[in-house]
């Protein structure tokens, strides 16, 4: 441990541009670690990042792949908007015959050139890797009303913030993601229906993939043109879910027919960056009216019998399990 002298000494040194010794040695070491660090099978874009940063709440859903020996494969793009990127990521355990001295890699002749690097791994699962942009944020709709009662614990930090400066935006996005991952976290171990948050390493987020096991993700609810009894069964589903929000103390803050899934049948609340704290915000009444609002609308639209009606009363039931008068 370096006395308070040496700490100031070393920094008066990086500001001038030198490295001080320490610096050197974590940097060769850095250099050797490369050198040692296990080859990549086929296909693989990374190790996994499992372990770093903040990992999702236990129990841990049986799919998730957890092991060490794990690599992470980015598939393609799911989605892309203003805030965030979303990718398909495979995370799978390698086998021998992923890197193509298995017993059988040079004698099988009938082995399929066209398969994914996973097709031989011993356990997969699919994940969503939803990317912020640092500098980007000055997009976020209204930013400003949602960031209320979120605070950070220096005065500098939240003066960066308040003044939108070049540092304030990047502590903007990494607030959001820090967000939705612990919201994501309670929501889930509530019994809302919300993907499980696997894990987030500064803007990162790497969360379940709603969809097939080809990648195909799930239509959004904004897609589907349901029939009457397909439409009140996807209201009665939302209306629990909601519920269940609202009990944790929360309302989306953005919810539209464009932010909800439906996965063969099973609705799931995506994207919830913004979710507001029914107890903190000092507007967080409006944001409830707004996504009740919302929703209602577009089940309106769609044919539901009584949708205001049914609307209102979902209001009163939201705000009466939220506790707020």
């Amino acid at each position: 441990m370096l006395s308070e002298q040496e700490q100031k000494a070393e920094r008066k040194l990086l500001r001038r541009g030198r490295l001080t010794d320490r610096e050197r040695d974590r940097l060769a070491a850095g250099r050797e670690d490369k050198l040692h660090e296990p080859t990549l099978p086929p296909g693989a874009d990374r190790w996994s990042t499992w372990g770093d940063g903040e990992l999702g709440p236990e129990p841990r859903p049986d799919w998730l792949v957890i092991s060490d020996g794990a690599v992470d494969s980015r598939l393609g793009v799911v989605k892309t908007g203003k805030e965030a990127d979303v990718h398909l990521v495979e995370r799978w355990v390698p086998s021998e015959d992923s890197y193509g001295f298995g017993e059988d890699a040079d004698t099988d002749q009938d082995q399929d050139v066209n398969a994914a690097p996973s097709a031989s791994a011993l356990a997969s699962c699919l994940l969503a890797e939803k990317i912020y942009r640092g500098n980007d944020h000055r997009n976020f709709h209204r930013d400003a009303g949602y960031l209320d009662g979120r605070r950070t614990r220096e005065s500098r930090l939240d003066r960066a913030v308040s003044n939108r400066t070049r540092f304030g935006l990047k502590v903007i996005a990494e607030q959001w993601a820090v967000a939705e991952f612990a919201a994501l976290g309670t929501l889930w171990a509530a019994g809302a229906p919300v993907p499980y948050p696997v894990q987030r390493v500064g803007t990162e987020l790497l969360i379940e993939f709603i969809g097939d096991p080809d990648g195909a993700a799930a239509p959004r609810l904004a897609a589907l043109r349901p029939d009457l009894d397909e439409l009140a069964d996807l209201w009665g589903q939302l209306r629990a879910g909601l519920g269940y929000v609202a009990r944790a103390g929360f309302t989306h803050g953005d919810l539209s027919a464009y932010n909800i899934l439906v996965h063969h049948g099973r609705l799931v609340l995506i994207d919830l960056p913004q979710i507001v704290d029914l107890a903190a915000n000092p507007h967080s009444g409006e944001y409830l009216s707004r996504d009740i609002a919302n929703v209602t609308s577009w089940f309106a639209a769609r044919g539901l019998p009584d949708a205001d009606r049914r609307g209102a009363e979902l209001l009163d039931d939201l705000r009466y399990e939220a506790r707020l008068s």
